[in-house]
């Protein structure tokens, strides 16, 4: 079977001067599978305590990987200005967790990549694999405040509690859907069944949960979707 539609339609999402998010409506040959087989393995999805990622997980096998950087390198890469992918990572998710259950890294955007040795670049990736566009997209952020006072936002929301996070930053609890006073939203993509969205990891990004109290962990009826990372080596100059 087709893993992946073989006739992808890819539009554009400027994001700034010199980035855009792209976006590949009926990527999946058969989505309803993939729903299948998250609910099947329901009970493998577990939290992970490496990420900020609000609900649970289940990490993809490499003939999946596999078949994500096959897709990349022959539709995205050069529109990134990646030559080579070089690792790569995916899980299926769901949002579980409530505004109540947040942590403070939880109530604002974030960025991934933020390690990745110099000359390369991070994707990264959704797939959304539920019908409820009402279930939430992702949105694209960018700083208002210097890089030193980002990084120190950042930071702190890793190490500060509730209480003290939201007192010295004045950011409430609960998922980020809107700008304030540290970032500035960009764009909101909508989400739709077997639609994909890419970017660079370091763009500042968030899922865009509107209806916090909609999220379940029924692979069913919640929001689920397929995430992915990509490590690739930059183009030469």
């Amino acid at each position: 079977m087709t893993l992946f539609n073989p006739n992808p339609v890819i539009q554009t999402v400027p994001l700034s001067d010199h980035q855009n998010a792209y976006v590949i409506d009926n990527i999946f040959s058969n989505p309803e599978g993939w729903v299948a087989e998250a609910a099947a393995r329901i009970g493998q999805f577990v939290e992970s305590p490496a990420n900020a990622y609000p609900g649970m997980e289940l990490p993809m096998p490499p003939s999946i990987n596999q078949a994500l950087i096959a897709f990349f390198s022959t539709y995205l890469l050069r529109r990134f200005g990646i030559r080579k992918i070089t690792g790569s990572y995916s899980r299926l998710s769901l949002v579980t967790k409530s505004p109540a259950e947040l942590m403070p890294r939880q109530w604002i955007c974030h960025r991934d990549g933020t390690n990745v040795p110099a000359g390369s670049r991070m994707l990264a990736s959704v797939i959304y694999l539920f019908k409820d566009e009402g279930l939430g997209g992702t949105s694209l952020y960018r700083p208002r405040r210097s890089d030193s006072e980002t990084m120190m936002l950042v930071r702190d929301a890793g190490i500060l509690d509730a209480e003290q996070f939201s007192t010295k930053y004045g950011i409430p609890r609960g998922f980020m859907t809107e700008g304030n006073d540290w970032f500035e939203k960009i764009v909101a993509i909508p989400a739709r069944w077997n639609r994909m969205v890419i970017y660079d990891g370091m763009v500042f990004h968030s899922g865009d949960i509107l209806r916090p109290e909609a999220m379940t962990a029924d692979p069913v009826n919640g929001r689920l979707s397929l995430n992915g990372f990509y490590t690739g080596r930059l183009s030469l100059a």
